[in-house]
C-alpha cells in the first residue's frame, strides 16, 4: 500500500500530539507503552496509553472503508516510517523505558510492535532474529517427540 503525502502527514501529527503529552523537559516517571488503534471502516487512527486514555485522534482518509485482509500488515510500514522519520521526538519523551508503540486493531488485538525504545536502543523492525519462530517450533516439536 503506497500513502500520499498527505497521509503521511497526518500520521506525522499525529506522533507529534502524542508526543507533546510526554514533553521532553520533564522528568520521565510515567510507565507506558504507546498503542496506536486503528479502525479500518472509519480510517480513524488514535493514540492511547496503558490505561487506555485517549492521547490523539486524526482521520486517515485513504484508509476509509479499506476491505482488504492484510489492511494492518500494510499500514505497519507506513507508520513505522512515519515513527522513524520523527524519531528525535520519540526518543525524547518523558516515558520510563523501556516502552513500544503499538498497533492495534479496533478491537485492541495488538497486530504490530511498530517502534521499540530501550534506552539507547531503538526498534523499528519487527523481525530482529529472522526465522526465530521456526528455529523454536522445530525444536519444541523435537522436544515432545522424544
Amino acid at each position: 500500500m503506497n500513502a500520499s503525502e498527505q497521509t503521511l502527514l497526518r500520521i506525522e501529527r499525529a506522533i507529534r500530539k502524542t508526543a507533546e503529552k510526554f514533553p521532553a523537559n520533564e522528568e520521565a516517571s510515567v510507565m507506558t507503552d504507546i498503542h496506536v488503534r486503528v479502525t479500518q471502516e472509519t480510517g480513524e487512527l488514535m493514540t492511547f496509553d496503558d490505561d487506555d486514555k485517549e492521547l490523539t485522534r486524526c482521520v486517515v482518509e485513504e484508509w476509509i472503508d479499506n476491505k482488504d485482509d492484510d489492511f494492518y500488515e500494510a499500514i505497519t510500514p507506513i507508520i513505522r516510517r512515519c515513527l522513524s522519520a520523527q524519531k528525535q521526538l520519540v526518543d525524547a519523551m518523558s516515558i520510563l523505558k523501556p516502552y513500544a508503540f503499538v498497533l492495534e486493531d479496533d478491537e485492541h488485538e495488538t497486530k504490530a510492535e511498530l517502534y521499540v525504545v530501550d534506552d539507547e536502543v531503538a526498534i523499528l523492525d519487527q523481525e530482529l532474529l529472522p526465522g526465530l519462530d521456526d528455529d523454536l517450533d522445530k525444536f519444541l516439536d523435537d522436544l515432545l517427540k522424544e
